[in-house]
């Protein structure tokens, strides 16, 4: 859950970017990142640990401030896609309030992908977050390479049409669709950050200025 400093009247939420190795997370980040104007973002940082790197950096460091005062402060994560540093993963994904699962649309990695999303839903257990519950979006990334590499859009839906998740399609390296997918996650985790802490009513602070703010200065920046 969102981590509340009542004494500061600051609210952190914190957003993880999960999936196979090679798959674009951290193409995603250093895209919504260079796309922030400077007064806008803090510092990208890496946390190295043994053969394995996690990058983070806090979006918008002054965050945005509610009718009421609060201040409202977004963290975002990836975590290392190698299986040998699930321990990495489990503990960059605990306490996390949204998640996207950044996928590799090349036909032969459907299976990489598969074991990925597997072993998200078990670390999600493993840290006392719920899968029915924990906002996720689904980002088929790598759409830029030709056709007959990747998987079509319409085998792609057709197989997550079952499931609560959105889905988006994105070429991380060119910079499309990355801001569309952090839209759609932020657009989540708003509706279960205010289940808790009212932020509409109590906080003066509607989704779409929630989601404008953050998601929206990097597709203008995109622009």
């Amino acid at each position: 859950m969102a981590e509340l400093d009542e004494s500061g009247q600051r609210l952190t939420i914190k957003l993880v970017y999960y999936g196979p190795a090679q798959s674009g997370k951290t193409t995603n980040l250093v895209y919504l990142h260079d796309h922030l104007s400077p007064e806008l973002k803090g510092e990208m940082m890496a946390l190295e640990t043994k053969g394995d790197r996690t990058l983070f950096f806090d979006l918008l460091p002054m965050g945005m401030k509610c009718p009421s005062g609060m201040l409202i402060k977004l963290k975002l994560f990836t975590v290392p896609g190698q299986v040998a540093h699930d321990s990495t993963r489990k503990a960059v994904l605990s306490r996390a309030d949204g998640v996207v699962f950044v996928a590799d649309s090349q036909s032969n990695q459907s299976m990489n992908n598969l074991e990925s999303f597997e072993n998200l839903a078990a670390n999600i257990g493993r840290v006392g977050l719920d899968m029915d519950t924990l906002p996720i979006a689904i980002q088929f990334n790598k759409r830029d390479l030709p056709a007959e590499a990747i998987l079509s859009e319409e085998d792609i839906t057709s197989r997550w049409s079952q499931t609560p998740w959105p889905v988006t399609f994105s070429s991380a390296l060119k910079g499309y669709g990355v801001s569309e997918t952090f839209a759609k996650v932020l657009d989540a985790v708003y509706d279960r950050v205010d289940g808790f802490f009212d932020l509409t009513q109590e906080q003066g602070i509607t989704k779409q200025a929630f989601v404008e703010n953050f998601a929206g200065a990097t597709a203008q920046e995109s622009v």
